[in-house]
């Protein structure tokens, strides 16, 4: 086996990446490892072992990115959400790391990093109601993120966490 320097490694994650865009690819039609492995084959170029490439679904399906169904003697697998939806949930799980009380600081500061466009995105997505139409109040319900404008964040903390600024189902 040839020696792998440091540079020739892959970035931490893009296996993972790539075997869920294999997987998006498939259409929601469950693929076994050795369908990823040749659709890795194909898109990367690079010859991968089948068991690596079980490695890593079998870590995708302990993080709950991906589901398992018996096919044979092994598995067939399918991601459990879209790329959206994955995207979504891994910034919930960040959230969720945040340290007791920080919550609200840590939603500011996002939001105060947030691309004028993307900020404005979000404020429309706040202030819509649980139907899917827009709140007639609701978009000032997210003026509570007018303090993440602030140098460091913790101004905005209040609107962030729903406890000020509240109206039509936003709150940050």
């Amino acid at each position: 086996m040839p020696d792998a320097s440091a540079s020739a490694r892959r970035p931490s994650g893009e296996l993972e990446a790539s075997v869920l865009a294999a997987l998006w690819a498939a259409n929601g039609r469950a693929l076994s490892p050795a369908d990823v492995q040749r659709e890795l084959v194909a898109a990367l170029g690079a010859d991968l072992a089948r068991t690596t490439v079980t490695t890593i679904l079998a870590r995708l399906h302990d993080k709950g990115s991906v589901s398992r169904t018996r096919a044979g003697r092994g598995y067939a697998y399918l991601p459990a959400q879209d790329p959206p939806g994955l995207a979504a949930r891994r910034m919930r799980t960040e959230l969720d790391k945040s340290a007791e009380g920080l919550r609200g600081t840590v939603l500011a500061r996002f939001v105060s990093e947030l691309d004028p466009d993307d900020e404005r995105l979000l404020r429309e997505l706040l202030a819509q109601d649980a139907d899917g139409t827009d709140g007639a109040d609701g978009a000032d319900g997210a003026d509570g993120a007018d303090g993440a404008d602030g140098a460091d964040g913790a101004d905005g903390a209040d609107g962030a966490d729903g406890t000020d600024g509240h109206g039509g189902g936003a709150g940050a």
